[in-house]
């Protein structure tokens, strides 16, 4: 039995997908909310948040995660980072996935990836658990009412998190599985009920369309100036480099905080909404954040909170440290209404490195930038991970390579093209240690790389001095008012100076070992900005 609204002729029926019993289109927030917490997934939090848990899965499984193996792919999908899944065997997860389906409830959710009407992806995903239609509503773009009378997916995920694979039958690893088939437009997610695999997916989607049609998906976050989109800048970065914190600058426009495409017409975001981690989420540091945590209909997932009182407790990580909240955009004061914003005038590279090493900021060249974008470097630290006691390095190309179906260097040439075309300057930017490594070193202050980002984005620290790092070759500002000179100079900060020269080269050869599976496919400039 169907209710809601839906293009009559794109029903469910419409697409092949019969013998389920209540099906539930285009829910509203309330009625999202409200059939959760009468279906048990959940329960209301303060303010009229909604609070869940997802089980053993709190963060992504980027493990179980395939593409079909199909002959319009096969020459363009980076098998090397998407394993492969035979279409015989997703044809049987498909068939499956609908037999376990029969007879229940599920929620569909029709929405747009992508706030650039010309560019967008129409997306269709039907979903077991109401809380994930919630989710979804909020962090894809949502029609008009009367757009939905005319809705046509150009692609559909199914999630069902009660269907277990099975990895012989069905060509995956485990009991989860998520199954990407451009052929059949199909998404398929099951064996879990972390909702940060629908809003990847979209991702993926994106990350392998766009570049067709010379469009540069970007993992990133983005903002403008007051009433000048052409003012804009893009914050790209892996997860705990400060994206989204450094882009949620009051005084500038937020346009989104995780992932963007710049188009031939300038930078939109793919999102209709924010899914922010809470971990120790400070409400003077992050007040905009942290006041979603307590409005109606955010979607509050694996955070402990007291029974009674519903009061959440942000720094108890027991569950996970994934603990997130999403949210719609709106719910940003200085959010942008369009999501639109400029060709890119600045690119920042956000880096979190635990070695004590880099500058809080470095100028790069364009090929510079391209040889930092496919070596997207970051740093675990001791305590994130069970076994590590010591700063590791973590080099995950283009800052996101788990959602990455093309070869890197076909983001990496889009990306050098854009920045040639439109002028932007490249800035690296250590939100990590300083005066010596994690452990004995400190983080980064937050006001020094607020001012370094703000002189950077005024073009007030383009005109000061700059000398050129010994180890890296980029060039790094001498001065900047508001932040201690000897801060801009790493090695100057560290008590043992031959320490800092021991660390610089073990870091130096690491980004050389990494980036030597990139050297066959790149050009002269960028092997020549190479480190090592």
């Amino acid at each position: 039995m169907d209710h809601g609204t839906v293009n009559p002729q794109m029903k469910l029926e419409d697409q092949g997908i019969k013998g389920l019993g209540y099906v539930y289109y285009n829910y509203s927030e309330e009625e999202l909310q409200k059939a959760a917490i009468d279906n048990g997934e959940g329960v209301e939090g303060k303010g009229g948040t909604f609070l869940a848990t997802t089980g053993k899965h709190t963060g992504r499984s980027p493990k179980d995660k395939f593409v079909v193996r199909t002959p319009s792919v096969e020459d363009t999908i980076w098998w090397e980072n998407n394993p492969p899944m035979e279409p015989s065997k997703f044809d049987a997860l498909y068939d499956d996935m609908l037999a376990h389906m029969e007879g229940g409830s599920y929620y569909v959710s029709d929405l747009f990836g992508g706030a650039d009407p010309t560019h967008r992806l129409d997306v269709r995903v039907v979903t077991e658990l109401a809380w994930h239609g919630l989710f979804i509503r909020h962090l894809l773009r949502r029609p008009e009412v009367d757009e939905l009378a005319n809705f046509a997916p150009d692609f559909t995920i199914i999630n069902c998190p009660t269907f277990k694979a099975d990895p012989d039958k069905h060509g995956c690893r485990s009991e989860t599985v998520i199954a990407l088939n451009f052929d059949r437009k199909l998404i398929l997610i099951g064996g879990t009920e972390y909702a940060g695999e629908n809003k990847k997916s979209v991702f993926t989607l994106l990350n392998y369309l766009l570049p067709e049609k010379g469009i540069m998906p970007m993992h990133c976050s983005a903002n403008h100036a007051p009433g000048n989109p052409v003012d804009t800048a893009i914050f790209f970065g892996l997860s705990g480099t400060g994206k989204t914190t450094l882009s949620a600058d009051p005084s500038r426009i937020l346009i989104g905080d995780d992932e963007h495409g710049w188009s031939e017409r300038g930078t939109f975001n793919f999102e209709g909404g924010c899914y922010a981690k809470t971990i120790g989420l400070d409400p003077e540091a992050e007040p905009e954040i942290y006041a979603t945590c307590s409005m109606p209909h955010t979607v509050i997932e694996n955070m402990v909170f007291d029974p009674d009182t519903k009061e959440l407790d942000f720094n108890d990580d027991s569950l996970t440290a994934n603990m997130r909240c999403a949210y719609p955009l709106h719910y940003i004061s200085n959010a942008s209404e369009s999501a639109l914003g400029g060709h890119p005038k600045n690119i920042i590279m956000l880096t979190c490195d635990a070695f004590g090493v880099l500058p809080p900021i470095s100028r790069l060249t364009p090929a510079q930038a391209m040889y930092h974008f496919l070596s997207g470097f970051t740093s675990k630290v001791a305590g994130t991970e069970r076994g590590v006691t010591e700063p590791e390095p973590t080099f995950s190309t283009c800052f996101g390579a788990p959602f990455m179906p093309r070869r890197p260097e076909a983001y990496g040439d889009l990306l050098r093209q854009k920045i040639a075309s439109h002028g932007a300057t490249c800035w690296l930017v250590n939100t990590g240690w300083t005066g010596g490594a994690y452990g004995t070193g400190s983080r980064m202050p937050i006001k020094a790389t607020r001012a370094l980002l703000a002189a950077a984005l005024d073009q007030s620290l383009v005109e000061n001095h700059f000398r050129k790092d010994p180890n890296f070759g980029f060039e790094v500002p001498m001065t900047c008012e508001g932040v201690d000179d000897q801060l801009l100079n790493p090695r100057e900060t560290w008590a043992d100076k031959d320490a800092y020269d021991a660390q610089a080269a073990k870091l130096v050869e690491m980004f050389s070992d990494n980036f030597e599976k990139y050297v066959p496919y790149i050009d002269e400039d960028v092997k020549a900005a190479a480190i090592g």
